[in-house]
């Protein structure tokens, strides 16, 4: 290893007394030439900002669902004949004054309906209210069935139209569906396409949210006017992506909020503002050139992916902070500047292009996760973090070759060592953990740590734990919105719909239609579910309708001629495909509670498993919560996988770097323990492990090691040179130590501003990252060099 200490190399005042030829090749390759290095970084950085100026932000449906699980598997091979079981929203038009049966209502919600189809994207032909012809009512009378649209023909606003409204709406069975139980209410399906038909590309949610918000707010303006007392409630992924979207121009605040902790906290180390600017700025060019090469090949920012430019920027002036920290005590020694940046190259590049690599290898393992939204945040994390090794760990120690660093700050720099008895009393603390008591005693707790962590981390949960969306806040409007529909109408956006497929003409068999309402019952057993609809329910009650509506015949007869005619009969109304083979079981859910999902999916499983057939296939499952518990099977599978690779990559990399068995372990141990307790504090929070936290546990791991090789990778150094454990953490904390406290400090500070974003999910991630950049700097600063006194049998008198 390189690293070394301030002694090992001599101290060149003057530039004419140092050999350019010394060094690596990797060192005399950059510093000879320097200037041109410089140059190629000004004009990459100017090719890479105009491409980071139109990078986009987008979000779409379908990166959301796991591609290759076979729940959207079967979704995708039959969604011709699955409409509105994608992407939808569900637009609810609420009566504060009264109930829907009114003239002025039924205008306003004819009004709406027509604003709403004529948004791109919407699918004319499927979108459904009370207003569209698929809205229909069929009933039994002496004559036969008898039906048509629930608003007849010949409405005029008059009371007999209404009235007949109101008959209607009870006949076509749609009261909690399309019309709230109190009947003060009523909603408009409107499903979208994945491609705007006008413009020819992916449909943009930000334009359709803000789309949504200009004609509900023009709408809700001439209602008032009207004299008209009424809301819109939009549910919906289109809807929330949107609110997403537009809570994340807050996260351009807290940005800069971020720049501004880093930059103070390092001026207040180091003292100089010369330095300490141009740290940010090579760091936040590493961002201009993550945006940069993201929009080049083609990616797009999503509300997930946004975060990492944070990371990136957090990680880029971790490693900054130690390469100015390096030159900062070589030019206090009285090393010349240009020397000084060399030595600081010379001692920490490995050690840094080490921990970057750990970094990418934390981001890069989530690849493994075959949703498209995780991957693309592995891709701009793997990317930020490949640029730091130019823009960190090259540029900034040959831009401190020139600039070099204040006065004031060498001043302050090359004031004597003070010695282990002068140190300040943290320190001195620190230090403490390489004599045999109090490494006994950090290593006893680290293990009641690890124990009870571990006990409490056996009830995490895998989803969300939450009703309405978890990505927001509980007070937002959106999640208002879920409250209201779940208050008034008896059927949920949360939706698991199971697939039923027979051989074509075979869904109305006696013994198919058997089987569905045995699944059916199972489901109802269930304590989540609200309703459940489809064509054997539906089935079941023509069958009464033609036997005078006595609710005793709402069942299946054994005459397959009976069955066949009440099938014919749905049909038309798009209940199954035209060649009665496909059609979906809708079983409305509680909530998308990570226990409800469960429950659903295992009674699907085992009714499966015992009833094995060929004649028909119940298949999981479309609907928001159908893909939900397919993104929850995939998260849980993927997430011990993910630990596993993160680990083994983790530890490789270490052995590459301290060619020490004893040594990583003294560094993964730590690592371990912060992972566990990490879970251990999802379970205390009410945290699930999903989509949105999947991610923090890889990249804390990736990012925590960082602090061990700068530290690590010092003290191995001295016990080799001869030094005891003792003198050679004093060393290491004189060197890379005060500074990964620092950096600790200062990332920690950087992300819990996020704790108060309007965005829950990047407030979990930024409560996790806190607790784990701050763990990890415990754990590397006590911890491991507790470990250290046991396992590295360093060269002094145990006590």
């Amino acid at each position: 290893m390189a690293t070394s200490s301030d002694n090992d190399l001599p101290v060149i005042a003057d530039l004419k007394d140092f050999d350019p030829s010394t060094g690596t090749f990797l060192e005399k390759l950059v510093f000879n030439h320097r200037s041109t290095v410089v140059i190629l970084c000004v004009i990459t950085t100017i090719i890479l900002g105009y491409f980071a100026a139109q990078i986009q932000l987008q979000a779409g449906f379908e990166k959301m669902l796991p591609k290759k699980h076979e729940f959207v598997l079967n979704y995708n091979d039959n969604r011709e004949y699955l409409k509105g079981l994608g992407n939808n929203i569900r637009v609810v038009l609420s009566n504060k004054q009264g109930d829907i049966y009114n003239k002025q209502y039924l205008t306003l919600l004819e009004k709406l309906n027509d604003e709403l189809f004529f948004i791109p994207g919407v699918n004319k032909n499927a979108l459904k209210s009370l207003w569209t012809p698929n809205t229909r009512w069929r009933v039994v009378t002496e004559a036969g069935f008898e039906g048509g649209q629930v608003i007849p023909g010949d409405y005029d606003g008059s009371q007999r139209t209404i009235d007949m409204i109101k008959i209607n709406v009870r006949r076509a069975g749609i009261i909690g569906d399309l019309v709230a139980n109190n009947h003060q209410s009523s909603a408009i399906m409107v499903p979208l396409m994945d491609i705007n038909p006008v413009t020819g590309e992916k449909l943009d949610y930000k334009e359709l949210s803000d789309e949504l918000n200009r004609i509900v707010a023009d709408f809700l303006a001439e209602a008032k006017a009207e004299g008209a007392d009424v809301d819109v409630h939009i549910t919906g992924f289109a809807k929330l992506i949107g609110d997403l979207i537009d809570g994340l121009t807050v996260v351009i605040g807290f940005f800069a909020i971020a720049v501004v902790i880093a930059t103070a906290l390092l001026y207040w180390y180091t003292k100089g503002f010369r330095a300490t600017v141009m740290v940010i700025f090579c760091t936040l060019i590493a961002v201009v050139w993550q945006l940069g090469l993201l929009s080049l090949f083609g990616y797009a920012l999503d509300p997930f992916s946004i975060l990492v430019p944070f990371l990136v920027f957090a990680i880029g002036v971790s490693h900054a902070a130690q390469k100015l920290n390096g030159v900062l005590q070589d030019m206090g020694r009285g090393t010349h500047k240009y020397v000084a940046a060399r030595y600081t190259f010379r001692r920490l590049f490995l050690a840094g292009v080490t921990a970057l690599l750990s970094d990418g290898v934390g981001f890069a393992v989530l690849m493994i996760i075959q949703i498209d939204v995780i991957q693309d945040l592995a891709v701009t994390a793997s990317i930020g973090v490949l640029v730091l090794i130019f823009t960190n760990l090259i540029l900034t120690p040959v831009v401190l070759s020139y600039i070099g660093c204040g006065e004031r700050s060498v001043r302050l720099a090359s004031k004597p060592q003070k010695s282990m008895e002068e140190m300040h009393w943290l320190w001195r603390f620190l230090l403490l953990f390489t004599e045999k008591r109090w490494a006994v005693v950090a290593i006893v707790i680290g293990v009641i740590l690890a124990v009870g962590g571990f006990k409490i981390r056996e009830n995490i949960q895998i989803g969300d734990l939450d009703p309405g969306a978890p990505e927001l806040r509980p007070d937002s409007k959106y999640n208002r919105d879920i409250a209201f529909n779940g208050a008034n109408f008896s059927v949920s956006s949360d939706i698991f719909a199971v697939i039923v497929k027979t051989p074509r003409d075979r869904c109305a068999n006696y013994k198919e239609m058997s089987l569905a309402n045995e699944l059916e019952w199972r489901f109802r057993q269930l304590e989540g579910v609200d309703d459940i609809r489809g064509l054997n329910v539906r089935a079941r009650s023509i069958m009464a309708g033609i036997n005078e509506g006595f609710p005793k015949w709402m069942d299946f007869f054994r005459n397959q001629d009976t069955i066949n005619y009440a099938v014919q009969e749905l049909v038309t109304l798009g209940m199954v495909n035209p060649g009665c083979s496909i059609y979906p079981m809708m079983v409305y859910l509680k909530d998308h509670k990570a226990a409800t999902l469960t429950s659903v999916v295992n009674v699907l499983e085992e009714f499966n498993k015992e009833y094995q057939t060929d004649e028909i296939q119940f298949l999981g499952a479309a609907g928001s919560s159908g893909f939900e518990a397919a993104t929850n099977i995939v998260v849980k599978a993927a997430n011990t996988k993910m630990l596993f690779y993160v680990y083994g990559a983790v530890i490789c990399l270490c052995m590459l770097t301290f060619r020490s068995v004893a040594g990583v372990v003294c560094a993964v141990l730590p690592l371990m323990l912060t992972s566990i307790l990490c879970e251990a504090l999802m379970v205390v929070l009410g945290m699930g492990v999903k989509v949105a936290t999947l991610p923090v546990i890889a990249l804390g791991v990736g990012i925590g090691v960082d602090y061990a090789l700068y530290v690590l990778t010092v003290i191995l150094a001295k016990e080799a040179a001869g030094l005891p454990l003792k003198q050679a953490y004093y060393e290491t904390l004189n060197f890379t130590g005060r500074v990964v406290a620092l950096i600790g400090v200062t990332l920690a500070a950087g992300v819990i501003t996020w704790a108060w974003s309007p965005i829950k999910f990047q407030a979990d991630m930024g409560i996790l990252l806190t607790f784990m950049f701050l763990w990890n700097m415990v754990g590397a600063l006590i911890l491991m060099p507790a470990l250290a006194y046991f396992l590295l049998k360093p060269k002094q008198e145990h006590a």
